[in-house]
């Protein structure tokens, strides 16, 4: 079971994800409110990567079920309903709704990765529940790191852990022979030397300190919340859903042995 870490979305293109098992992860802040708004009872998830793009999809859709979500400098984007902090995705606001998803990195990896054979939105909130899915697959996956545009602070960190942490459960349950290239190797290593505090983590990161200045210090507590929200967020054709349980056969019982008379 090979495992292989993108530490930025913008350093590949859809043609190098096609067919491959895809793991986004975009901690800060788009996997988690995915995770957030699916478990909440939104119907679907619709990544985009352009405001454009929101725009027409959702002019093809029936208002009334469809929200449109998403942020552009960690601020809500104007004439959305929401923005990308996964507080306003209550099961009040959210129920029964399609959303069109369009944030700055998350939703631009989950759009790039939409010809990959299967994919999986992570984050700390879900990473057990994604990390038995892929268990359960048994298959080689990318764990691709959002990160930020190109540029000097292209890395994000607490993604980086994240898929560390990602790794670190997959050796420890020794399923499978892992083969894990430098990328990946680096990842765990990180998380060896990082991950005993993801609150903290989270508050000395750049975009956590980006978050808390424009007012969104309390997400930071909501995303570093491990397993706070089991939930297997998957790509169907072109959107986002939950990933219903495997049916499983039923043992039978064993028959009830009685004694002789």
């Amino acid at each position: 079971m090979r495992i292989e870490v993108s530490f930025n979305a913008a350093q590949l293109d859809e043609l190098q994800l096609r067919d491959k098992n895809v793991v986004v992860i975009d901690v800060l802040r788009a996997s988690t409110t995915v995770a957030v708004a699916l478990a909440n009872g939104a119907r679907e998830i619709i990544p985009v990567a352009t405001i454009e793009s929101a725009v027409k999809i959702s002019g093809s859709l029936f208002g009334e079920v469809t929200l449109r979500g998403g942020e552009r400098n960690g601020r809500m984007i104007e004439g959305f309903n929401l923005g990308n902090s996964p507080a306003e995705y209550t099961d009040a606001t959210v129920r029964g709704k399609s959303i069109i998803f369009c944030t700055t990195n998350g939703s631009v990896a989950m759009a790039k990765s939409r010809y990959a054979r299967r994919l999986f939105v992570g984050s700390f909130v879900n990473l057990s529940a994604i990390v038995d899915a892929m268990l359960e697959d048994g298959e080689d996956y990318v764990l691709l790191c959002a990160g930020k545009p190109s540029g000097l602070r292209s890395f994000s960190i607490e993604d980086a852990v994240c898929a560390g942490m990602m790794i670190q459960k997959l050796i420890q349950a020794k399923k499978f022979p892992l083969d894990l290239p430098d990328a990946s190797r680096a990842a765990a290593t990180l998380y060896k030397g990082l991950g005993r505090s993801l609150l903290k983590l989270l508050k000395l990161s750049d975009h956590g300190q980006y978050l808390a200045e424009i007012g969104f210090a309390a997400d930071l507590k909501l995303c570093a919340a491990v397993d706070s929200v089991p939930v297997v967020p998957v790509q169907q054709g072109t959107v986002i859903k939950l990933r219903k349980p495997e049916e499983r056969p039923v043992a039978e019982p064993d028959p009830v042995r009685t004694e002789p008379a």
